[in-house]
C-alpha cells in the first residue's frame, strides 16, 4: 500500500447513471488526493435512491480513513443526500443557524424560501464546508465530507477541506510510454512487480504501443525501478522509448 491515508469517493446522482451528465469531479479529487499523500482506494456511483445512500455511506465510512460525496445538496426534492448522511449515523436535521445566515447575506432574508432554506438544513453533528462559489456550503460530518455535484462548486469545496485532512507521504508518478504491446513486456513486466512489490505498477495499452505506470512514495526507489524497466525495453528494441513523464 502506498500509504495508511486512504479514501473513497461516492459519486451520487440518477444523471450520472442515466449518462445525461459527465462526471467531471473524480479526477480533480484523485489529483488533490495524490498530492496529498492520500490513497484513493474506491469509487461507487450510485442513484439517488436513500437506503443505497445510507448503506454506502456506513460501509466506507468504517473502511477508509476518508469518504467524499458529491451530489444530491441542491434545493430540490430529490437532493436527499443531507437526510441519508443524518440517518447513516443515526443523527437529525435540523436548520444550522451558521449556514443559514450564509444564505440569508448571499441571497437576501427576503428571497429565501424554503426549497433554499433546504440548503441549510443539515445533520445537527455537521460541521460547515465553506462555499465560494454560491454559498449554500457542504459539510462534513466524522470522516465523511459532503460537497455538491456541480465540477465548479465542488473543486472550490475540496480546496476549502484541504487544510482539514491529514497528509500522508507524497506519491510520486512515472510514466513510460514505449512502442511496445503488453504481450511483448509483459513476462518482463510481472517480474519487476515481484522485485519490487512496495511499487504499484499499471500497464495501459494504445494502438501501436503501451503506457507503463508507476507509483511510490520513495523516489529514488521508484526511479530505479522505471529504469530497470527501460534496459528491459530496450533490450527488446533500442527506439522502442516514445517519452518518460515524471
Amino acid at each position: 500500500m502506498l500509504s495508511n491515508i486512504t479514501a473513497s469517493f461516492i459519486i451520487i446522482g440518477n444523471e450520472i447513471l442515466s449518462g445525461r451528465t459527465q462526471d467531471k469531479n473524480l479526477n480533480y479529487l484523485a489529483k488533490i488526493l495524490n498530492n496529498l499523500g492520500i490513497v484513493l482506494q474506491e469509487v461507487r456511483v450510485i442513484p439517488d435512491i436513500e437506503s443505497e445512500i445510507i448503506s454506502t455511506v456506513k460501509t466506507l465510512h468504517q473502511k477508509y480513513t476518508y469518504v467524499f460525496t458529491s451530489g444530491g445538496i441542491g434545493p430540490t426534492h430529490d437532493d436527499i443526500t443531507s437526510l441519508c448522511i443524518a440517518k447513516a449515523f443515526d443523527d437529525e436535521l435540523i436548520i444550522n443557524q451558521e449556514a443559514k445566515e450564509i444564505l440569508y447575506k448571499f441571497y437576501g432574508s427576503e428571497n429565501v424560501n424554503e426549497a433554499r432554506m433546504k440548503m441549510a438544513t443539515l445533520p445537527s453533528r455537521a460541521k460547515l464546508l465553506n462555499n465560494p462559489v454560491s454559498s449554500a456550503p457542504g459539510f462534513y460530518l466524522e470522516n465523511v465530507f459532503v460537497m455538491a455535484g456541480i465540477p465548479k462548486i465542488f473543486q472550490a469545496m475540496v480546496d476549502c477541506l484541504v487544510p482539514i485532512l491529514k497528509v500522508g507521504s507524497k506519491i510520486h508518478n512515472c510514466e513510460l510510454t514505449i512502442a511496445l504491446t503488453e504481450s511483448v513486456i509483459a513476462k518482463d513486466f510481472g517480474d519487476l512487480q515481484k522485485q519490487f512489490p512496495k511499487i504499484i505498477m499499471g500497464s495501459y495499452p494504445f494502438e501501436g504501443g503501451t503506457s507503463l505506470v508507476f507509483r511510490a512514495t520513495d523516489r529514488d526507489i521508484l526511479k530505479a525501478t522505471v529504469n530497470l524497466m527501460k534496459e528491459k525495453v530496450l533490450s527488446i528494441n533500442s527506439q522502442a522509448i516514445i517519452k518518460i513523464d515524471e
